[in-house]
């Protein structure tokens, strides 16, 4: 493919432009994910963090490197671990739960308005329960419970907005 074509791919791309508030950071709706996962519907929770970070990745510049799409992800993975290891896969958990604290730990303490320390401490706290254990056994928390989702839209303006800034 030659450079015209790749110029002239990029410009059929649609600018979606980008505004930030501290009402809504990030123009996510933090409470519809957090009924999700404080439901324990992992599976949904996935699914609609997976549908906004699709589109992040499509819409920005920066792609999978953008931040966003990065910590989307990351929620994500965190996601994953704790449907696994509810569904009797230790050994898929564990990987997506390591790969959920490398990412997450980057946007700590709040990232567009969420509350990453709650999630981080979930996720260390199940980690050695799920290590030791056969690929296929049974969770080992029953019943399972972890921290709820927490998230505050107006710190997010103060606190990790320049984050990232150039």
């Amino acid at each position: 493919m030659s450079h015209e074509a790749l110029i002239r791919d990029l410009g059929l791309r649609p600018a979606v432009p980008v505004e930030k508030t501290t009402e809504n950071p990030g123009g996510y709706e933090w409470q519809e994910f957090a009924f999700l996962w404080d439901g324990n519907d992992m599976a949904r929770a996935h699914d609609w963090l997976n549908l906004r970070w699709s589109r992040l990745i499509r819409d920005r510049i920066a792609g999978e490197k953008d931040p966003e799409a990065q910590f989307l992800q990351g929620l994500a993975f965190a996601t994953l671990a704790l449907h696994f290891t509810q569904s009797a896969n230790q050994e898929g958990a564990l990987l997506v739960l390591d790969d959920a604290l490398v990412l997450l730990s980057k946007y700590r303490p709040v990232f567009l308005g969420v509350e990453v320390d709650p999630v981080i401490a979930t996720l260390n706290e199940l980690r050695p329960l799920i290590a030791g254990l056969a690929p296929d056994a049974e969770c080992p928390m029953q019943p399972f419970v972890y921290r709820k989702f927490r998230h505050r839209p107006v710190l997010y303006a103060r606190s990790a907005a320049a984050r990232f800034q150039t």
